[in-house]
């Protein structure tokens, strides 16, 4: 979770004073480990989605990737929960295992003085650790929809008493061919629920999800959907495919890098690049579908410690990981979606802290990088490296 970036926070000053989770009115147990946690200002999706969700409505919320989404619903089904019957009453799903344990960790903190029992349940790992978590009783269940389903058909869990569905980063879980898995655990739980939809981009697919799902929801949308965070530098590179892997070096070794997160289209990218990094001295790590959920989880939590400064990332990582102090994103492959652009240089320049963008543009990717300064309203700077830069004229 996020303060409010400058510019955010200069409009509120002039319209009154800011307001505080307190103001919130969450329970005392919530506003004790928000201020463990070292927070006292809602970010502006927290400060209008949680009121709502408060209240019982249902909520559809878009915002930008690092605007504080998921405490945006932690922090209300905390203050549902907290004072009600010990059992299931609430279902989270999202799209990858990553985020999974994100979402479990954050209603960890923000329920660590209260009496809130949550499981994170998702592949990659033995069931039956899981298996035995559930039947022993559990207040909310984060999952993926696959392995969801693998315990709905096991008969591990029931959701007789739900009270609260989460659909979180839903455009990509439908991007990610789960519109069947969703379909079927919704058909299985309660239908008078309340509904929390969270989504970066609202494509048909998802409207179609929330008219579907969602009674009378309230849009809550926070800044331009295709804007990209305002405090990251963009630059683009010039460069022929051949020769990536050695501007990549060349500007990794040139000058310190902290915290370094790429971008590779492919799995078999992401390993290449990693083992060209370290050939060159650089502590690299790769994290993609093909990894053990173990080494998944390793790479992350090295990244995350400093152990390794560079972090070589399929598609997987771009949406929901809160990973704080990347100061570099580098689009080592141009997105094949536009809007795909935002959600991954949004892993730095979060917390209205600064961040750099460089994205490698060979010539058959020019086009796509104009359609992204066309999504996001602006040129992209064009960076030219002698031996690299293969000509290119400036953005339309």
């Amino acid at each position: 979770m996020t303060d409010i970036s400058p510019t955010l926070a200069q409009a509120e000053a002039a319209a009154g004073p800011a307001l505080t989770f307190a103001d919130l009115e969450l329970h005392p147990l919530i506003l004790g480990a928000i201020a463990d946690a070292g927070y006292t200002s809602p970010t502006p999706i927290q400060r209008d989605a949680i009121p709502l969700a408060r209240r019982g409505r249902d909520i559809m919320g878009l915002a930008q990737t690092g605007t504080g989404k998921t405490a945006a619903f932690t922090l209300p089904i905390i203050d549902r929960l907290i004072d009600g019957p010990r059992r299931t009453r609430a279902l989270i799903l999202t799209p990858t295992r990553e985020l999974c344990v994100q979402v479990e960790e954050s209603f960890r903190k923000y329920a660590s003085h209260a009496p809130i029992s949550v499981v994170a349940v998702y592949g990659g790992v033995p069931l039956d650790p899981q298996e035995k978590k559930l039947r022993g009783g559990v207040d909310v269940v984060v999952a993926t929809p696959g392995r969801r389903i693998d315990h709905l058909e096991r008969q591990n869990v029931v959701f007789d008493d739900l009270e609260v569905l989460v659909l979180d980063e839903a455009d990509r879980m439908l991007d990610m061919g789960f519109a069947p898995q969703i379909n079927n655990i919704v058909g299985q739980i309660p239908v008078y629920r309340q509904t929390l939809l969270f989504s970066a981009t609202m494509p048909p697919e998802v409207e179609a999800l929330a008219r579907k799902y969602l009674r009378k929801p309230v849009v809550v949308q926070v800044g331009v959907r295709s804007a990209a965070a305002s405090t990251v530098t963009h630059a683009v590179y010039p460069v022929p495919r051949e020769k990536k892997n050695a501007l990549l070096v060349d500007l990794l070794t040139s000058k310190v890098h902290d915290s370094v997160l790429i971008f590779s289209r492919t799995k078999h990218g992401a390993d290449r690049i990693v083992r060209d990094l370290e050939k060159a001295g650089l502590k690299a790590t790769a994290m993609h579908a093909d990894k053990t959920q173990a080494q998944r989880t390793r790479a992350l939590q090295d990244f995350k410690d400093g152990v390794t400064s560079v972090l070589v990332a399929t598609d997987i990582a771009q949406r929901g990981l809160d990973i704080s102090g990347i100061t570099h994103v580098i689009n080592y492959d141009v997105p094949q979606q536009a809007e795909d652009y935002v959600h991954r240089i949004g892993r730095t320049g979060r917390a209205a802290k600064e961040g750099d963008a460089y994205t490698f543009m060979s010539p058959d990717e020019i086009g796509m990088v104009r359609t992204i300064e066309r999504m996001i309203g602006t040129p992209i700077p064009r960076v030219s490296v002698p031996g690299y830069d293969f000509g290119t004229v400036a953005a339309d």
